[in-house]
């Protein structure tokens, strides 16, 4: 009864969203749309802090796709000014900025049902399913990958139990950090290290989809 009356005042844009799961990803992972993201944010508390940015580029076929990127910026209810020397957002400034359900409803629209890919992903991913809640909305319906845990299914991790920060896995794997602490600059950071990570894990055998949602520690995988 509850589901029938939620899905009769269901907005068109959460119906479109939720269309996109009837077709499952390809287990191949040549064939699946991965989308890698990043929010930037006025801190770290997900009960008081909120989305300044999100950026995201898609990545199709093991290759960044530039063209299919998405940059969106938030208008500020709350401001937290220590944390502007990071992310360099300014609560006015001159870029475009929109609510932040219009972030969230654009950020849906590019999304679809892609793989989603973040590092250190439970932050970025609760940060929106905490924005979609205060939308009346369920949480996001994608598969998610985090690069910091996908390094540990390496031959190249020599510590399983260390926390890897995007910056070191940049230095690991030689990667010039431009835009770094830019929404869409780390997003596109992450999807380089994600591709070094798939390709060091192909080196041994042909991973699939599920190859890399399962845990690092997971027996009889990679």
């Amino acid at each position: 009864m509850f589901k029938r009356m939620f899905r009769n005042n269901t907005p068109e844009f959460w119906k479109d969203y939720t269309r996109h799961f009837k077709n499952k990803p390809s287990r191949h992972l040549n064939e699946v749309r991965f989308v890698v993201f990043d929010t930037e944010t006025t801190g770290l508390d997900i009960g008081r802090d909120r989305i300044l940015s999100i950026g995201a580029v898609s990545v199709f076929d093991l290759m960044i796709d530039v063209g299919d990127s998405l940059e969106l910026y938030v208008k500020q209810e709350f401001f937290n000014a220590d944390t502007v020397r990071i992310h360099g957002i300014l609560k006015e400034g001159k870029v475009h900025k929109l609510s932040e359900e219009e972030a969230i409803k654009a950020f849906l629209a590019y999304i679809g049902n892609a793989v989603l890919v973040a590092h250190h992903a439970a932050f970025d991913i609760t940060m929106i399913n905490i924005g979609l809640d205060r939308m009346g909305l369920p949480k996001l319906k994608n598969k998610v990958l985090d690069t910091g845990i996908l390094f540990k299914k390496t031959t190249l991790c020599k510590d399983r139990e260390e926390l890897y920060s995007l910056d070191r896995l940049c230095s690991f794997f030689n990667l010039k950090k431009h835009d770094r602490h830019t929404a869409v600059g780390d997003a596109f950071l992450t999807a380089m290290v994600f591709l070094k990570i798939v390709s060091n894990l192909s080196k041994t055998r042909t991973p699939m989809l599920n190859d890399l949602l399962f845990h690092w520690n997971r027996k009889g995988l990679l």
